[in-house]
Order: C-alpha cells, then sequence, then structure tokens
C-alpha cells in the first residue's frame, strides 16, 4: 500500500480492498458545475503531488466557447496549479476498471487559491463565518427527471419509459408505486452511493411525470456541495444503464413543475455549539431573523448565480411547485423562504428559490453570502406570510438579462464572493445570453412567419 492510499477515505479503502487501482480521475468543477480534469493511471498519481490546467476552463461557456473573461493580460491560458483534497477520494463504480475520482483544489504559481474556481468560492464564504465563530450547516435537496432518451434538440423531452411499460405518470407526488417504476435506475444509484460513501437521507417521486427528489443529510457547505457534484454524475450514469437519460434542467418538460436544489440553512455558534437561530428557552432569536432578512434583501441579486440559465426563468410559474417572491412562512411551501417544523436545535431556514441546474458550489455559496450579509447588516425579515403566497406580488427578476444587471450592481454581494469571481461570472454568463438571443425558436416561427 502507497502512502497516498493511506489517506483515503474508508469508503474508498473498502471500494480497493483486495482489488489492483487501475485508474484516478483528478476533477475539478468548472462554473457550471461540469467535471473536468485529467485522467491517469493510477501508478503515475502515486508520484505527483499536483497537475495542471489552463484557467481558461473558467471561462468557457455551457455551449463550449470562450468568453471574454481572462483579463487584462489576455487570453494566454496560464497554467494553474491543481492539488487533490484526498478527503473527496470517492469510488467511480460505474467504470469498467477500478478507478476512483478525487476532487482537487486550483491555486495560482504563488500559492494563492484561484478566486473563481466554485469550491474556493464557497470556501471563501464559510471562511467568513469561522472568522465571526460561526459553523455554517446546510442541507441541499436535489429534485432531477429521469427522461426518455433524446438525441434530438429540436424534440420534446418525453418521461421515461417505466417498470410496466408505460411513461412516468405525472402529479404523483409520494406515490411509491410511482416510486418503483424506476427501481432498477434507484437500485443502481443506491448502490453506486454505497461504494462512493454517498449517505441518502431519502428519495421521493415529485409531482412531475419523472421526477424525484433525494434528500441529503446536513453536514458541512464545502463536503455537501462536493455531494451534489458527485451525485449529479452518478446519477448520469445510472441512468445511463436503463436507456434513459437524467436530466438537471430546471424546466426540461412544459407544463410540468421545474427541478430545484433547496437549501437548508442552520448556523452553529464555534464555541458553544448551540444553534444560532434558537435562544436558552428554545426562542427564535435575532439572528434568526437577521438571517432571514438578509435573504429577502440580497437574493434578488444572487438570483443569477441560483438560476444561471435562460431555462431557469421558466421554473418560476405562479402556482407550479416554485416560487415567485421572496415572501417567508412557517411551514408554508408557497413562500420562497420557508422554516421548516423543527425544534430548536434543529431550527433552520430553506432557501426554495436554487435551481437543480446551478453549480452546486456556487449555489450554496451565494445563499450563505445573503444570510451572511443579513447578519452582519442585522437586516430585520418582514413579517411571515400567513396563506398562499402566489396570491402575493412576484419580487424576483423572470429573465436572465434582468438578474444579471442586479448581479451587476451588487458590490456588497461581490466582497463576499470576491471581486474577481463576480467579474468573470458576469462574462461568462453575458456571453451566454447574448448567444441564445441570436437563437431564432419554434414559436416565434410558429406564430410569427406568416401573421405579422
Amino acid at each position: 500500500m502507497t502512502d497516498w492510499t493511506e489517506k483515503l477515505p474508508e469508503a474508498a479503502r473498502t471500494y480497493l480492498e483486495n482489488r489492483r487501482l487501475d485508474e484516478v480521475e483528478c476533477i475539478i468543477s468548472d462554473l457550471p458545475g461540469i467535471a473536468r480534469g485529467k485522467a491517469m493511471p493510477a501508478n503515475k498519481f502515486a508520484k505527483q503531488e499536483y497537475f495542471h490546467l489552463p484557467d481558461s476552463i473558467f471561462y468557457q461557456t455551457i455551449t463550449g466557447d470562450w468568453s471574454e473573461a481572462a483579463g487584462e493580460e489576455g487570453f494566454i491560458e496560464r497554467d494553474m496549479i491543481l492539488k487533490p483534497d484526498f478527503s473527496t477520494a470517492s469510488a467511480a463504480p460505474w467504470t469498467a476498471d477500478w478507478t476512483l475520482q478525487v476532487i482537487h483544489d486550483a491555486y495560482d504559481r504563488k500559492g494563492q487559491p484561484i478566486s473563481y474556481s466554485p469550491r474556493n468560492v464557497l470556501k471563501r464564504v464559510v471562511d467568513l463565518y469561522h472568522k465571526q465563530g460561526w459553523k455554517p450547516v446546510v442541507a441541499p435537496e436535489m429534485e432531477f427527471y429521469l427522461v426518455a432518451r433524446n438525441l434530438d434538440p429540436a424534440r420534446d423531452i418525453e418521461p421515461m419509459m417505466g417498470r410496466s411499460g408505460r411513461p412516468a405518470a405525472a402529479r404523483q407526488a409520494y406515490s411509491m408505486s410511482a416510486v418503483d417504476e424506476f427501481g432498477p435506475v434507484i437500485d443502481d444509484i443506491y448502490d453506486f452511493a454505497e461504494a462512493q460513501g454517498l449517505e441518502i437521507d431519502g428519495i421521493t417521486q415529485e409531482g412531475g411525470a419523472g421526477q424525484l427528489e433525494i434528500n441529503l443529510r446536513h453536514g458541512s457547505p464545502v463536503k455537501l456541495a462536493d455531494e451534489v457534484f458527485y451525485f449529479k454524475r452518478l446519477i448520469r450514469e445510472a441512468a445511463l444503464r436503463h436507456n434513459c437519460f437524467a436530466t438537471f434542467m430546471a424546466k426540461p418538460i412544459a407544463n410540468e413543475p421545474g427541478s430545484a436544489m433547496h437549501i437548508h440553512h442552520s448556523v452553529i455558534d464555534m464555541e458553544t455549539g448551540q444553534n444560532l437561530f434558537s435562544g436558552p428557552q428554545g426562542g427564535e432569536t435575532d439572528a434568526f431573523f437577521h438571517f432571514i432578512g438578509g435573504l429577502q434583501t440580497h437574493l434578488p441579486k444572487a438570483i443569477a448565480v441560483l438560476a444561471p440559465y435562460v431555462n431557469s426563468y421558466r421554473r418560476y410559474v405562479r402556482d407550479h411547485a416554485a416560487p415567485i417572491n421572496l415572501a417567508w412562512g412557517r411551514d408554508n411551501r408557497t413562500t420562497g423562504i420557508r422554516v421548516p417544523l423543527s425544534g430548536p436545535v434543529s431550527r433552520r431556514v430553506e432557501n426554495r428559490l436554487a435551481g437543480m441546474d446551478c453549480n452546486p458550489y456556487l449555489g450554496i455559496a451565494v445563499s450563505l453570502a445573503c444570510g451572511y450579509l443579513g447578519l452582519m447588516e442585522e437586516k430585520r425579515a418582514g413579517p411571515s406570510f400567513k396563506g398562499d403566497a402566489y396570491e402575493g406580488e412576484e419580487d424576483i427578476p423572470r429573465v436572465m438579462g434582468d438578474a444579471l444587471d442586479l448581479f451587476d450592481d451588487a458590490k456588497d454581494l461581490h466582497q463576499v464572493l470576491g471581486p474577481d469571481f463576480a467579474r468573470v461570472y458576469t462574462i461568462v454568463k453575458r456571453a451566454e445570453y447574448e448567444e441564445f438571443l441570436q437563437v431564432i425558436s419554434p414559436w416565434e416561427r410558429e406564430h410569427l412567419l406568416l401573421n405579422v
């Protein structure tokens, strides 16, 4: 056994027990959350402390084009130094040989973290909490669709064929029969997750046709973002084994609910171990209301990160399982900010605005950043909403361009996330948006070609 394998988590060591490791995938998340990196023979990985990738991976749009985000020196594709975080080593159980994945962190030549690497952005926000003596805790919920294989972008996305031979049915939320329809895919998801040491808190059928939700146990923001990053890949691989696709698009099917990544937050006092949101007698504290106030004040400026694509805004539809405003309420799923039923120890705040298409590192980072600003500025939440929040006014941007304008002006948010990250993110997203605006849609051809 070589020295580096002794640093592996227990699940990775168990996976390799009595087996010869063939390959190591050295990976890092780009801005969309795609795994970039290199695969190399295990014996080659054992001999190196780091490897290089060009910083241009963070300037690339979702379509593969390049934005003008390289800065003053121009597009020279400077090498970054990528160092492994061995605590993230995890099996890649869908591969034909014995393979591990290891998430890496990106540094410049002086050893400073690359400020626009998504994992580094989240670490920066968590460090700000730590400097105040606070430990943020999060629990993400992942919604996604299992759909029929679709090789033609011009064709509508359709639900996958279930075990019964019928297409997955809509409006069957929490149905165990509906979950059984996807049994073979779910079995592989469980098996892959176990091999990777990832703990699933539960799987449920959501309201859409072929839409599922996986809940994760609460924990460290960086660790949970790593898990969502890994889960997206393993779910896709499980689906491919059964002749279907897993999609994390915010709104893949018209007239069906969108897919969210709800984020539950709490904050622990590092000195006492107590939940900052609960007082000595178990009541709600000023910090609890300040955190919610921060979300209400700053989330509109953060939507461009939580809803990163033009498709993301199709999810915010009145009466369609996604919020349309920043009202907050207790045990109320129509509000954008929800306080679930819980005791004082587990009191938490749920942000329901993030789409499942967002980068998990950036989505969690910007949500925590809004709460952090509320705590620091002592923003007070407005009154809790009673009743159906869909009857209230819309107060979040509905198109990508408006969201980017708000993000551009959010200098307070930029300081928390990192000004250089904000610069790069805006440029990349503007490039994507401009490219989308050049596309003529089927709706335009159908209704405008001969009628105007």
